[in-house]
């Protein structure tokens, strides 16, 4: 769905610049979806996905340790980070969105945002923590 893509996208650029800016979440919300024009339906799901992803970071970034071998989560790309941040959150906390399209819509993000091989990076973490937690369930 499109509108769930384009949130998504402001969801990203919002974790970008909370992290990177240092803002505090209530900041990035006031001054970065005013700025942007969309529907209430897509900055509403764009809110929820960024708010809930720095709520659970405590418990996200484990996920994303644990499952990018061989790397340190502050030296990835801080665009790559948060795309796989963004992408766990929904995988954990929007099961109506089956875990390979939620994979999918995170490599479409990295491809538009990032590197070509930040796709495939992307793709490797991302594919181990869906089986992490099928596993767990």
């Amino acid at each position: 769905m499109a509108s769930r893509r384009k949130s998504r996208e402001l969801a990203l650029q919002m974790l970008f610049q909370w992290e990177v800016g240092q803002h505090t979440p209530g900041k990035v919300v006031a001054t970065f979806l005013p700025a942007h024009k969309a529907n209430d339906e897509v900055k509403d799901f764009a809110r929820q996905l960024f708010e809930g992803t720095v709520a659970e970071i405590d418990r996200i970034d484990p996920l994303v340790r644990r499952h990018a071998e061989n790397w340190k989560l502050e030296r990835m790309a801080a665009v790559d980070r948060n795309v796989l941040r963004l992408a766990i959150y929904e995988m954990l906390h929007h099961p109506e969105t089956p875990p390979a399209v939620v994979i999918n819509e995170a490599l479409e993000l990295a491809r538009r945002f990032s590197t070509p091989d930040s796709v495939e990076f992307a793709n490797g973490v991302l594919d181990a923590v869906r089986k992490s937690l099928a596993s767990t369930l």
